[in-house]
């Protein structure tokens, strides 16, 4: 298995973080923080329709999870309010299962979020739905849903363009998150092949893991120039042997969580289930759990200034913890790697 970036992913990894800088995710959580909810950037919006990134995963645009990878890393790196992963799984399962026209208005505009949605019932061809879905980033800027789920008979996937929404309070000041009431019966839906479902819950187990990921480079890189910086005793608080220690320690967590996540990546690429869903939880369940701990000693290095408001390390954090709950938490997830009936003997 090949788990080296091509120079294409390279340029696409350094183009989405160079456009990320320019239009910095953080400057507008700032503005908004203190006053209204935070929404999706337009603009992002625009560059993500315009550079084909919303519909990288259909035929058409031949791009792979691996592709994704980088960029969920980058959005997660900025601290981006653009659910660009959850978009894009949307995009490709709207195109691929026979609603292309759901995401065609606008040049690819619209934006879809996703989620997976209650158990159906199917009585005489029409799909009733009780309940609530998972949550959904940004969900209130969204033009409409893609919502997969199951039946006793089956799996299916349901398009909601107007849907009750659920505000959820998180820790995450970066994002907003909401729940989808279901409670009718949906005219515009159809059967999905077996195992589509689980595809998607491992998709999205992937790149909430990548999001954590890059919050996590973020802090890595914030806390080695703080430890340059910062004197005590006359000295950079970097030339201390405890200090070396911790960051080193962030950058093998940071490291190792990549490569797992960059194999399970390549599962939903390549390898069919159970393999594909056993690297995507080994990959969330290391990602998610070194991500917590980078924060956490981020928050340890930086000492004193690390627990204001006005720096941005808390953003971060924040972001970091709402995606180890999401998606399956680091303990559901080993859970799904160890047999029922535990090892043998």
């Amino acid at each position: 298995m090949d788990l080296g970036l091509t120079d294409e992913q390279k340029q696409l990894a350094e183009s989405e973080r160079s456009w990320l800088t320019r239009h910095d995710p953080i400057a507008r959580i700032r503005a908004a923080a203190d006053d209204v909810p935070i929404t999706v950037d337009p603009a992002a919006v625009a560059h993500a329709a315009e550079s084909g990134l919303l519909a990288l995963l259909t035929p058409e645009a031949g791009g792979t999870h691996m592709d994704l990878a980088v960029l969920s890393e980058a959005h997660g790196h900025a601290a981006s309010s653009l659910p660009l992963a959850d978009l894009a799984v949307a995009t490709w399962l709207l195109g691929e299962f026979g609603h292309a026209q759901s995401v065609d208005g606008g040049q690819g505009k619209l934006l879809f979020g996703l989620a997976r949605g209650p158990v159906g019932l199917i009585e005489r061809d029409a799909l009733t739905l009780r309940g609530t879905t998972s949550p959904v980033p940004m969900a209130a800027d969204m033009t409409g849903f893609a919502v997969v789920g199951e039946t006793m008979t089956g799996e299916y996937l349901a398009v909601f363009r107007d849907a009750e929404l659920t505000g959820m309070k998180t820790l995450d000041l970066t994002r907003s998150w909401a729940r989808l009431n279901l409670d009718a019966t949906v005219e515009e839906w159809t059967t999905l092949p077996a195992g589509t479902l689980g595809f998607v819950r491992d998709a999205l187990a992937v790149h909430r893991g990548l999001d954590a990921l890059g919050a996590a480079a973020r802090l890595l890189a914030m806390t080695v120039t703080y430890a340059g910086q910062r004197q005590q005793f006359g000295a950079p608080i970097g030339s201390y042997q405890a200090v070396k220690h911790h960051c080193s320690n962030m950058a093998l967590a940071v490291e190792a969580g990549r490569s797992t996540l960059w194999a399970a990546a390549v599962a939903l690429d390549s390898a069919a289930q159970p393999a594909r869903s056993r690297a995507a939880s080994a990959a969330a369940a290391y990602a998610k759990a070194a991500a917590s701990e980078v924060a956490s000693t981020a928050l340890q290095v930086h000492g004193g200034i690390g627990f204001t408001w006005e720096h941005d390390l808390h953003l971060f954090l924040r972001r970091i913890k709402v995606d180890e709950a999401f998606d399956g938490t680091v303990a559901e997830h080993r859970a799904a790697l160890v047999p029922i009936n535990g090892p043998a003997g």
